[in-house]
């Protein structure tokens, strides 16, 4: 990972339990690590608040460390 990605990831608040989630729009659903669960909750809050610099970012780095997930929720 990049300097820039560990920045990303040590700026996130991480919980301890993997989480199931469920695309909306697909009904598809998959099982995240707690890291992947607060990248993807900052990808959707990102989203929200129209920070598209900092969504692609976190968008990046969460295709580059949960590639089949990405395929699920957020593709």
């Amino acid at each position: 990972m990049s300097k820039r990605d560990d920045t990303l990831i040590a700026s996130l608040q991480i919980g301890t339990e993997s989480e199931v989630i469920k695309n909306p729009f697909s009904g598809e659903s998959c099982e995240l690590e707690a890291k992947g669960v607060a990248l993807y909750d900052f990808i959707k809050g990102c989203e929200a608040t129209q920070l598209y610099d900092k969504m692609q970012q976190a968008l990046t780095l969460f295709r580059k460390l949960y590639p089949n997930e990405y395929y699920i929720l957020l593709d």
